[in-house]
């Protein structure tokens, strides 16, 4: 069958409220509502680069929901594969940063997700099958993305995992290693943060003790970002590879900047380039991001 799909996207829909003023969560009084959710930020990303994604997710059927889905669909994103539920869409509100961002999650229908929505045939015409620790973080999204990422894995799919740990969202740390070992087995790219290594591991950990960890459940290759401090990619073939930081002038926002350099990272790489040319855009694609509210502007030029 012709691979018609660069890349499914599985996982949290949500509406972001990101703040309007840079403070802390607690003393901020306005926010603005954009739809977010990492997979469904890659999907939107990922469209917005020329490419065809879809997205796997649940919302309610409500105003939000309505809001979510025109965004989507206005974007170019595949939405056949949304359910539509009478739980109300999940809202996570957001503190303006140029840092780590505060985030306080509600969660009522992201993670209702069924086997269903992915079918063998989705899987047959597309190419990455993308997903996050928050989607794999409660059931029944977990079962379906575990069960289905293995299936896509025997079908040839390149799988792919933002590995986005908070023990606010996933307080279950023994279940959340367990369930990335059982997704890692597959070999995805691997894409994770140093804020995420310390939230995961629960203390400061090397990098290259980072990278024998996920290597040793079963990932090639593992992007680390390192914020101002660049960014690193550890290849078992290729070795170590590290791009140093793009300096920027201004970070206007920087809720949804790994996002889309994971999108850049998996645009270049579904162009076959090289680690470092994919890394290299990566870079680039989030710049654009940080210098934004929201997600990425229309008619980048690439």
């Amino acid at each position: 069958m012709e691979k018609t799909i660069d890349i499914i996207c599985i996982g949290e829909l949500l509406i972001d409220y990101i703040g309007k003023q840079e403070d802390t969560l607690q003393n901020t009084t306005e926010f603005e509502a954009f739809v977010g959710g990492s997979p469904t930020n890659v999907a939107i990303n990922m469209s917005k680069l020329g490419l065809k994604s879809a997205l796997v997710a649940s919302c309610g059927e409500d105003n939000f929901g309505e809001f979510a889905l025109n965004k989507l669909n206005n974007d170019g994103v595949d939405i056949s594969k949304i359910e539509k539920l009478q739980n109300s869409t999940s809202v996570i509100y957001i503190s303006r940063s140029k840092a780590t961002p505060e985030f306080k999650a509600v969660r009522e229908a992201d993670f209702y997700i069924l086997e269903h929505q992915i079918p063998d045939e989705l899987l047959e015409k597309s190419k990455i099958f993308h997903t996050t620790c928050f989607a794999l973080s409660k059931n029944p999204a977990q079962t379906t993305i575990l069960n289905r990422a293995k299936k896509a894995s025997e079908m040839g799919l390149q799988l792919s995992i933002d590995i986005n740990y908070s023990d606010k969202i996933w307080a279950d740390r023994t279940e959340m290693q367990q369930v990335i070992e059982e997704y890692l087995s597959y070999n995805p790219l691997v894409k994770v943060s140093d804020d995420d290594c310390f939230r995961i591991f629960n203390e400061s950990k090397t990098d290259d003790d980072v990278f024998k960890y996920f290597h040793s459940l079963g990932a090639n290759t593992v992007c680390l970002t390192k914020g101002k401090n660049g960014v690193k990619l550890s290849d078992k073939n290729s070795g170590i590879l590290f791009a140093e930081p793009i300096k920027i002038d201004k970070i206007i926002d920087t809720t949804g900047a790994g996002d889309a350099f994971w999108s850049g990272f998996l645009f270049s790489k579904l162009q076959n380039k090289s680690w470092l040319e994919c890394l290299s855009f990566a870079q680039k694609i989030a710049v654009i991001k940080l210098q934004n509210i929201g997600g990425l502007p229309d008619n980048i030029d690439l």
